[in-house]
């Protein structure tokens, strides 16, 4: 244990590590309609049965022509059109030229297009102004985007918007995925209060199953929404054993700290079992891990912000590598000039909220004030972590930090 570790805390890597080793991706895997599979993992390469563009077109509207026709002559007739979805198939004369539109079919002959703003139409033909034409201008050869047999899409890649219109493009109506996993949620304690409710002395409006869902849902998965559940051991263990029994995961946030209200420790002693409880992070120390009889369980702190970053930082490359996704990757971490104090004792990572910004290529980032585990402000503001290592202590103006900026999951 070096000078700056908590004792008894698991440092973070430690506890991604563990957790990653103790679980296999899902394997089912079924068909599905294109037009729906946005967000799905898919579960076999995807290669292209066919040439993209399928056939030769032009890049823009004008005139195709044959170059050497273009030698001797200032201008050409035109014996046709050619217009996208209806090509011109028919036998053309020399010296002449066929109107053309942009992605329509390049006529038999044609061996360039000269865009119809450097073109004179005359009631003769057509008066070309451009000179030195070079072979194929303006044309897009067959297969010039993709080529047969091209593998388009990975297995293991969640598929995004901007795969969906390319798999289109080959014309695949449907393609194989896996199941999403299913993550049921709830939160736990007495003073949590649906909203819409008014508040009694002590309450306080449940806010984390409204950023665990999302978060859920944009790490590609299947959310399950169980409610609040009060401090009371029997509705707890009975929530557990109905959550374990129809998901992959289940997640609560509150009653993983220390306390004489918190059952979930007890309750997850009788039905499985707890890897790690305590970590090394700020916000975020009370973060549970373990195995229920048909599922992982992850319990987050109480805390918004705290919940929020073990979602973020803990439990989406679990689900991540649960849903199969095999291009997964963590945040990439980008050295920052602050421009602010950033107060911080060693002894844990701490994940503190942040706004960067970019001049001349250089990185800089502030706070967004209060740190709080409870200021959910301050996570709303920020669009990075400034992630302070371990070792680290108070970080002063002009310092360099690692920042990760938020992936489309929180941004």
């Amino acid at each position: 244990m070096g000078c700056c570790d908590a004792p008894g805390l698991m440092p973070i890597d430690d506890a991604i590590n563990k957790m990653l080793s103790s679980i296999k991706p899902l394997q089912t895997s079924f068909p599905l309609p294109l037009i729906d599979a946005i967000g799905y993992v898919i579960a076999e390469d995807i290669y292209s049965p066919i040439f993209v563009p399928p056939f030769a077109n032009s890049a823009m509207d004008g005139f195709a022509v044959r170059i050497a026709n273009l030698s001797s002559n200032n201008y050409l007739p035109i014996s046709g059109t050619s217009y996208a979805g209806q090509p011109f198939n028919d036998l053309w004369p020399e010296h002449t030229c066929i109107r053309i539109m942009t992605g329509a079919q390049i006529p038999h002959g044609c061996d360039a297009v000269i865009m119809q703003e450097n073109a004179t139409v005359t009631e003769q033909g057509v008066i070309f102004e451009q000179s030195n034409i070079k072979p194929q201008n303006n044309i897009r050869p067959k297969g010039d985007d993709i080529s047969q047999g091209d593998l388009v899409v990975a297995k293991g890649s969640r598929l995004t918007a901007r795969d969906i219109p390319m798999i289109a493009t080959l014309g695949i109506s449907h393609v194989t995925v896996l199941c999403k996993p299913r993550v049921a949620f709830f939160s736990t304690g007495d003073e949590l209060v649906s909203l819409g409710e008014p508040l009694k002395a002590g309450q306080i409006y449940d806010s984390n199953r409204y950023g665990i869902k999302p978060l859920i849902e944009n790490f590609g998965c299947e959310a399950i929404d169980l409610g609040i559940i009060p401090d009371c051991p029997v509705e707890l263990e009975a929530t557990f054993r109905k959550a374990q029994s129809k998901a992959d995961v289940v997640v609560t946030s509150g009653g993983v700290s220390v306390g004489e209200a918190d059952y979930t420790k007890e309750i997850l002693l009788n039905l499985g079992k707890i890897d790690f409880w305590k970590l090394a992070i700020k916000p975020g120390k009370p973060f549970a891990f373990g195995t229920l009889p048909n599922a992982l369980f992850c319990g987050l702190p109480g805390n918004p912000v705290s919940a929020v970053v073990t979602m973020y930082v803990l439990v989406q490359p679990l689900l991540a590598k649960l849903a199969g996704h095999t291009y997964w990757q963590k945040p990439e971490s980008i050295p920052a000039k602050t421009r602010s104090v950033f107060r911080k004792s060693p002894g844990r990572t701490d994940y503190q909220r942040a706004i960067y910004s970019i001049e001349n290529g250089q990185f800089f980032v502030e706070t967004t004030g209060n740190q709080s585990s409870g200021a959910f402000r301050s996570m709303s503001l920020a669009n990075c972590f400034a992630v302070l290592e371990q070792d680290r202590g108070h970080i002063e103006v002009g310092d360099t930090v690692n920042i990760q900026l938020f992936n489309s999951s929180l941004y």
